[in-house]
């Protein structure tokens, strides 16, 4: 048994609290936005690997899915928030030593359906299908 977090998860929390300052020292309104995006696309342009292209792509499908979703960093990973609270994100495989990407969706996401449903799905290609679910996804998430 491990005992506490691993590197991995420590440095996603101070990832997280670095995040935490910088929003709290940003003004409101379209400088705090387009701020918000730059850290997405630069924790993107960070990644490696295959990771770099399904987060770009994802990227793209969600702003385009879901206009009113905001694009900000969430522990060092690209995610995307309506009225503050984050409704999906993107882990790379490689941020944790995964064997695949994930599209994660938080409570905020209204994706139930009935007493169990997913709320992370797993990405090693993004074609026309996968794009159709994203969008999908995304679009009933924000409601």
């Amino acid at each position: 048994m491990a005992d506490g977090f691993s590197a991995e998860e420590r440095a996603a929390m101070k990832e997280r609290a670095t995040e935490l300052r910088a929003e709290a020292k940003r003004e409101k309104g379209a400088a705090k936005a387009a701020a918000e995006l730059q850290d997405v696309l630069d924790a993107i342009a960070k990644l490696d690997g295959d990771d770099r292209p399904l987060a770009t792509r994802v990227h793209e499908l969600v702003t385009a899915a879901e206009p009113r979703l905001a694009p900000r960093t969430w522990y060092g990973m690209p995610a995307y928030a309506l009225d503050g609270k984050v409704v999906c994100f993107f882990k790379a495989a490689g941020k944790f030593e995964g064997r695949y990407c994930e599209l994660g969706f938080n409570d905020p996401a209204k994706l139930d359906d009935g007493s169990m449903w997913p709320t992370v799905f797993a990405i090693t290609a993004i074609g026309p299908a996968e794009e159709t679910a994203i969008t999908e996804l995304v679009t009933r998430a924000v409601g």
